[in-house]
This record gives structure tokens, sequence and C-alpha cells, in this order.
């Protein structure tokens, strides 16, 4: 169990684009005053700034380039700009994303450069640990706050990192999004709260590549991990969530959330 004053608000909980009234992928991580956010797609950052009232997050991970996870990472840019570095022109928001991010952002506003903005860590560093010529599984661990952030390739279109971050008394995972894969047993080991891709309302045909999961994969997995919490997420518009929360349920031994925006889950 978490410490007290750690928690996880939901910002946004589509895959795709976003439902009416919604937003794309986007989380707020707290754990004692340190505030990261986990993607920040369509729709997220107005979610965002009113959960950050007072202030900017503390670091942003980004787990692929994908816009419905990371289009308002540049709206975030733009306060960084004219907030933060108006009085600290040196100041740099730290992020953890995949270089095609960069190129992304760069995209949308090249004037300030993401690179001027922000403190960017690539996450597909390797691990010492992985030999050199071998496919990277957990890549190299690094700080973030008072987490210790671990990240793991999972089949995607784009590279996509799920990640770990864990501080004393607390695990958070995240897919991003992913198809089925043995790592994700890795990646949500014993996790406090394990945030899963629930894109697809059923399997795709046997034999074809995965790159998204079912509610029931994600619940799979969550169990295979011997997670505590599963949250489903990434819902793919029109989806029918409590049908979806049944259907992990039906493979998960422990709690299942639904993300919704605004759902603040205490860690």
């Amino acid at each position: 169990m978490g410490e007290a004053g750690s928690r996880l608000t939901v910002l946004g909980s589509c895959g795709a684009w976003p439902e009416p009234g919604r937003a794309c992928a986007g989380f707020l991580l707290s754990h004692h005053g340190f505030r990261v956010v986990l993607d920040l797609g369509f729709g997220a950052a107005p979610r965002l700034f009113t959960h950050c009232r007072g202030g900017l997050p503390d670091a942003v991970v980004v787990t692929h380039e994908h816009p419905d996870h990371c289009a308002d990472v540049s709206a975030l840019g733009r306060a960084w700009h004219y907030t933060v570095q108006a009085a600290s022109p040196a100041a740099r928001l730290p992020l953890h994303c995949t270089p095609g991010t960069v190129r992304r952002l760069e995209a949308m506003e090249p004037r300030p450069h993401p690179a001027t903005l922000f403190e960017v860590h690539d996450l597909a560093e390797p691990s010492a640990a992985e030999p050199a010529d071998a496919e990277p599984s957990a890549t190299q661990p690094c700080d973030v706050g008072p987490f210790r952030l671990t990240s793991y390739a999972l089949p995607h279109h784009q590279p996509n990192f799920g990640v770990r971050l864990t501080a004393p008394g607390l695990t958070v995972a995240y897919t991003g999004d992913t198809g089925p894969s043995p790592r994700l047993a890795e990646l949500g080991r014993d996790a406090d709260l394990f945030i899963c891709d629930a894109t697809l309302r059923t399997p795709p045909p046997e034999g074809e590549p995965r790159y998204l999961m079912t509610a029931a994969e994600a619940g799979h997995w969550a169990e295979k991990a011997g997670a505590r919490r599963l949250l489903l997420t990434h819902f793919w518009p029109g989806t029918d969530r409590a049908a979806a929360a049944g259907e992990a349920r039906a493979e998960f031994g422990g709690e299942v959330l639904v993300a919704e925006e605004d759902l603040t889950i205490a860690l």
C-alpha cells in the first residue's frame, strides 16, 4: 500500500480519439508532492492544468509517439515556456520519451524547439544487464524525482515502452499501448496499481500481429503479474466499459477499476 498523499488521477481514458467530454491517454501520478505525468494525448492538457493548480508538473513520461498519447505535451511545453521559463529561461522540464515523440513535438512547434523546453531522456536506453546484441526488454533504470523508472519494450505499431515507477512502499506500472507479451508479467510484478491497455472489444483473428489488447487479456496479464489492482484504460470510443470490466474480472482476482476522466485513486 502506498504512503499517505500518493494518488493517481485519470486525465484521459480514450484511445485513438476522445469521446465527447473525455480525453485521450493521460495520468497524473503524485507522491509526496512530486507530480509526474504519464502520457498526454488529445484533450488531456486542460484536465492536467485543472489538477495542477498553483504550478506545473515536475516530470513527464510519454510511452510512444502516437498523438493520442503525446499531442498535448505541446500545450504543456507552451505553458512551461510562457510561465516557468519566463522567470527562469534555462529551466527545462524532464521528459522521458522515445526519439519519435520529440520529432512529433518539433513538427507541431519548432520554435521554441522541444530541446529548449524539455530535458529529454530516451526511454530506450538499454540496461547494462542486457547482452549487446539482444532485443532490449528492460531498459536502464533512472531516477524521476522519488521514483525509480524502468521501461520495457512492448509490441505496438510504433516503439512503445511500458513504464514501471517504484518508490519506497509504492509501485505503479503502465503499459502504454501494447499487444499481449510475457514482458507484461515483469512490468506489473506485484504492482500496487497496474494501468493496462484495454482497447479491443474482441481479439483479432488467430495469427495476426498483436499490437493492442482486450480487457480480458489485460486481466490475464495482471493476474500473471500478481498486481494488487488493475486499471483498464485506452478504450476505443463507444466501448461498453462495464462489460469490459466484467471480462477483466473473469481473469483477474484483484480489484478492477475503469479509467474515467478526473477519477482519483488513492495509492
